[in-house]
């Protein structure tokens, strides 16, 4: 082991806790909830619409650090969060990395490799909850994205419910839960807790599946919200508004993770189309990577998996098109 890198975030919030079982592994519930939450949006298997992949689709081949021509403005402009918020949410809570020769990786393991550098990664996470979380947002709202951040920072999954401008679906429903149409709004289905602010939502996830640690770029309160609010200047409000698309009866799953410009533009097209999809966050330090590497055989995001067509697939610039051939009406 030539070198150890350690990221801890800054202690700014630490209430009083009570002790918690140290967690051995890492579980995912998902294919209940999924079943569950089609049968939430009210749609049936008679009513719903039918949802076809482009004729002829193939899923293209997964090319990293690669940009299609038609896209290098979308992702340049997308990038600008990294800059205004220091790359909040590209590291998990508990992140330190190993600088390790490529033969220390035992075959099937995933690790970050990148000029013939190679680092294994790990972190230190709270309790898992065993349903994903589910949160009300649209893209185009600084208040959504300090959320979205420290979903990252937690590498929780998250069932994410799209409310665009004059969505039909889902900003009706959040006034009948809530009593208003305020974003973000979280429901914990581990819990009960249901809640509006978006503070508060980031103080409920940070002592439910954290350790009470709120990072110091999410604790800066109005400085927050504006640096919030000028990493998504360059997007000129994409995500916000709601484009006219077919309810698919199971959410689709995403995975991605906040900081990362080429899952922002998947995520802003989702919102727009307002497509319920679970978020299986995987940023730097994440054990979800192990678990795409595994899976795919390969690990990069975007990664997106749609129940409803059967199809699988990478590389940000072709989910979009996907997405677009696929639900919009």
């Amino acid at each position: 082991m030539a070198g150890i890198v350690n990221f801890r975030p800054t202690p700014v919030i630490r209430p009083s806790l009570t002790p918690r079982k140290p967690l051995n592994r890492v579980s995912f519930k998902i294919s209940a909830e999924i079943k569950e939450t089609s049968q939430n949006l009210g749609v049936s298997s008679t009513s719903s619409p039918t949802i076809k992949p482009p004729p002829n689709f193939k899923p293209p081949k997964p090319t990293r650090f690669a940009i299609r021509p038609d896209r290098i403005l979308d992702v340049l402009t997308a990038s600008l969060g990294l800059i205004f918020r220091l790359g909040t949410g590209i590291f998990v809570s508990g992140y330190s990395a190993s600088f390790v020769s490529r033969n220390e990786i035992p075959p099937g393991d995933y690790a970050f490799e990148f000029g013939g550098v190679t680092m294994k990664e790990t972190s230190k996470l709270g309790p898992r909850p065993e349903k994903p979380i589910e949160i009300y947002e649209f893209e185009g709202c600084p208040f959504c994205k300090k959320v979205r951040e420290i979903v990252s920072v937690l590498d929780l999954d998250v069932l994410y419910y799209p409310c665009p401008m004059n969505g039909p679906n889902f900003r009706p429903k959040v006034a009948q839960m809530g009593g208003k149409k305020q974003f973000p709004y979280m429901v914990d289905p581990n819990t009960g807790v249901a809640m509006y602010e978006s503070d508060s939502i980031i103080k409920y996830l940070s002592d439910k599946y954290g350790d009470g640690t709120v990072p110091l770029a999410l604790s800066l309160g109005l400085l927050t919200t504006l640096t919030e609010g000028f990493a998504m200047i360059g997007r000129m409000g994409k995500g916000s508004s709601y484009t006219p698309s077919k309810l698919p009866p199971k959410p689709l799953e995403l995975w991605a993770y906040e900081p990362s410009p080429f899952c922002k533009v998947v995520r802003e097209v989702l919102v727009e189309l307002e497509i319920p999809h679970i978020l299986h966050s995987c940023a730097r330090g994440s054990p979800k990577r192990q678990i795409l590497f595994k899976k795919a055989g390969h690990f990069q995001v975007p990664y997106l998996e749609d129940p409803n067509t059967g199809v699988e697939m990478f590389e940000s610039a072709e989910i979009v098109d996907y997405l677009r051939a696929t639900y919009v009406s």
